[in-house]
């Protein structure tokens, strides 16, 4: 198969220079036509870039051109065909989030990393959690949570400490952000098969949005959230600093 790149860059001074200068080696193809998907930016746009363009079912490179960048490969110009051939693919499903807000409008979401509920005011949000049917907490009272993918295990879900999933674990982690009652509940890990539903039980009075990695929305009364099986997109990363090692020295800085 002939390897042809599409070339999605970010705003920023660097993504645009990156991006020159690929242009100047190869031609940029359409979604379509195109064999590769080359981002340029740092890990949000990453993110925004699979979900416009994962419909295609082409594989995705990420380019550095951030900060953090633990999505992405090092910026390098000179031999991308060379990378591209010798990288190694991982695939994850997101999360699929539908929500209703305390009007009842249904919003359905798609999340790479994480989805987060947080408290709209200065009042705490209370929280029930479901997994299936079985309630697992009747009330968390604090500032939020988080459903996280393996994936996303090592940004936001880590910075709350919750625990780091290994890409193959085939879990999800939900942890607290700031809980207040029970004051000694760490979250839970569960499967990727799991069902979960999350009530606002005080929808008007404690009002709560939900962020699907960084979409929003607001006044939410409940979400649904399950593991897409349907959609697979595949990432690809340089052998010497794939997915898999960053997360297991993420695992090793934290032990």
């Amino acid at each position: 198969m002939m390897i042809k790149f599409l070339f999605i860059s970010d705003k920023t001074n660097k993504s645009r220079s990156a991006r020159k200068k690929f242009l100047k080696i190869f031609k940029n193809h359409k979604p379509n036509s195109a064999s590769h998907f080359i981002v340029l930016g740092g890990d949000g746009f990453m993110l925004h870039a699979i979900k416009k363009y994962h419909k295609y079912n082409k594989p995705f490179f990420g380019i550095n051109c951030g900060s953090v960048g633990f999505l992405m490969n090092k910026l390098q110009i000179n031999n991308l065909i060379k990378r591209i051939k010798m990288s190694k693919k991982f695939s994850i499903n997101p999360l699929l989030i539908k929500s209703v807000d305390f009007r009842k409008k249904i919003k359905n979401l798609l999340a790479i990393n994480e989805v987060s509920m947080f408290r709209q005011s200065r009042q705490t949000a209370h929280l029930s959690i479901n997994i299936g049917k079985k309630n697992i907490l009747k009330q968390l009272i604090g500032d939020g949570l988080i459903v996280s993918t393996p994936a996303g295990s090592t940004a936001y879900n880590l910075s709350t400490s919750g625990p780091i999933l290994n890409l193959d674990s085939k879990k999800l982690a939900i942890t607290p952000i700031s809980p207040f009652r029970p004051r000694r509940w760490k979250g839970k890990i569960i499967s990727n098969k799991s069902k979960i539903f999350i009530k606002n039980l005080h929808a008007l009075k404690r009002p709560v949005a939900v962020v699907a990695d960084n979409y929003e929305v607001r006044n939410i009364k409940n979400v649904l959230i399950v593991n897409n099986k349907k959609i697979s997109i595949d990432l690809l990363y340089d052998q010497k600093r794939n997915l898999s090692q960053k997360i297991k020295l993420e695992q090793l800085k934290k032990s």
